[in-house]
């Protein structure tokens, strides 16, 4: 195989299941390709270029067929249907949030998916000051989310503290009687409802300010 930039990410990148982010290292991404170490620095100088490729590879398979809304939909359903991509892309990986955190993805797919966004709350009637505060906000609650919902399922735990049963167990219902009677709602295993739900929370509150700021 030969290898450039997108072959290392890829190879990083399936090693996250075994491996977590946090021990992921050139010289394991090296053994999974069956090459020394130093035939990776010809493409990626060194970890922090590493993962900007696999937060690339992540984003780009996020995006991949994404086009400008169809006629009659709504602005708020594509915003949704995109953030949606993005949180499934980065599931199919362990620690997949982690990794495109922070990371910097200079890509024409992030500058198409930008162009895109920004074309599509213009036609809502945002303008483009507007439009642009909020491609940032949900790429950046969706990262956290994902971050949040990793963290939270635990992979490196024998038993998840995070499940409802669990909190149960050891919340005191004399002195916290509100938390205990909605334990299954504040830490709620329905990830799907509960990112479709801060989304919707997120573009409302962006109509309503934007409402504001108008008058």
């Amino acid at each position: 195989m030969k290898l450039d930039t997108q072959v290392i990410a890829q190879a990083a990148l399936d090693l996250l299941d075994d491996v977590g982010l946090e021990g992921l290292t050139m010289r394991k991404v090296a053994a999974a390709l069956d090459v020394q170490a130093p035939a990776l620095y010809w493409h990626v100088k060194n970890k922090r270029e590493l993962l900007d490729a696999m937060a690339r590879t992540v984003f780009v398979a996020a995006v991949d067929g994404v086009e400008a809304p169809r006629q009659g939909e709504d602005w708020q359903e594509w915003a949704i249907g995109l953030a949606i991509r993005l949180r499934r892309s980065m599931l199919r990986y362990r620690d997949g949030a982690n990794v495109l955190a922070g990371t910097y993805v200079n890509d024409e797919a992030m500058w198409r998916t930008v162009e895109l966004t920004l074309r599509t709350l213009e036609d809502a009637g945002f303008t483009l000051a507007e439009a642009a505060r909020v491609f940032p906000i949900l790429l950046h609650y969706t990262v956290g989310f994902v971050i949040e919902e990793q963290a939270r399922s635990g992979a490196e735990y024998d038993s998840n503290p995070y499940h409802p049963e669990q909190i149960e167990t050891v919340i005191d219902t004399v002195r916290y009687p509100l938390t205990a009677k909605l334990v299954d709602i504040l830490f709620t295993a329905d990830y799907d409802a509960e990112f479709d739900h801060g989304l919707r929370v997120i573009l409302a509150g962006i109509v309503a300010t934007r409402t504001e700021e108008a008058n």
